[in-house]
């Protein structure tokens, strides 16, 4: 697989840096964590994108990243940026700053301007990590980007990563990790419709489009 850098994308990352990191999870995940992956030919190499995920454990960004065909954008912390050196690591590779709980008007209107500048960017509708393993129920916040950015939403699922190193364990361990990207998905209709209606109307549309990504994430099989 080779790596797709869309137009303009020195703007938010440096292509060297990101290139690097990708290569060394791509090794990671190959030799270490005995990885799989499958469908990533259902992601679009131009344009606007969100890869929506499942989220298990520290290890999903990097791991689903490496098995990604194109350049991403990641979520992370806003303290972690204070730290010289991990932020410009951060920063290299296209990572967009948040909030504690991600609520702030300066994160998401970042997230917006990198996906209408015709960047991809990961997202997890979960919010957190799982207590369980098992997948959990989504949050309006990735329904309202994605109607706000009409971009196409490929859903990701992400085996392996829970039993590696999930909230239970304290240290990562071996395990068989496992990537599946599935078919994107479209809501234009709900896009015209969420124009017109009341409020109320588009917060239930924004949960909608959230259930509808979670449900496809949890249709994906292990590759």
């Amino acid at each position: 697989m080779r790596l797709h850098f869309s137009k303009g994308t020195s703007k938010y990352r440096r292509p060297a840096i990101y290139h690097l990191c990708w290569s060394m999870s791509r090794w990671v995940a190959g030799h270490l964590l005995s990885g799989r992956e499958a469908g990533w030919e259902h992601v679009p190499l131009e344009g606007p994108l969100i890869v929506a995920a499942n989220h298990a454990s520290y290890m999903d960004p990097p791991m689903i990243g490496a098995s990604c065909p194109r350049a991403l954008c990641y979520l992370g912390r806003e303290s972690l940026f204070s730290n010289w050196a991990v932020g410009w690591l951060l920063r290299s590779v296209g990572s967009v700053g948040l909030d504690r709980d991600g609520s702030s008007g300066k994160g998401l209107k970042t997230i917006l301007e990198r996906l209408l500048a015709g960047e991809g960017i990961i997202l997890f509708p979960e919010g957190t990590r799982t207590l369980d393993g098992k997948l959990q129920p989504g949050r309006s916040g990735v329904g309202m980007i994605a109607l706000r950015s009409n971009a196409p939403v490929v859903p990701v699922r992400i085996f392996g990563t829970y039993e590696s190193w999930g909230r239970h364990r304290k240290w990562p361990k071996r395990h068989p990790i496992g990537v599946r990207f599935g078919p994107p998905l479209r809501f234009d209709a709900l896009v015209a419709e969420a124009q017109e209606a009341s409020r109320t109307r588009v917060k239930e549309i924004y949960q909608q489009v959230s259930d509808e990504i979670v449900a496809a994430i949890g249709r994906l099989e292990h590759p």
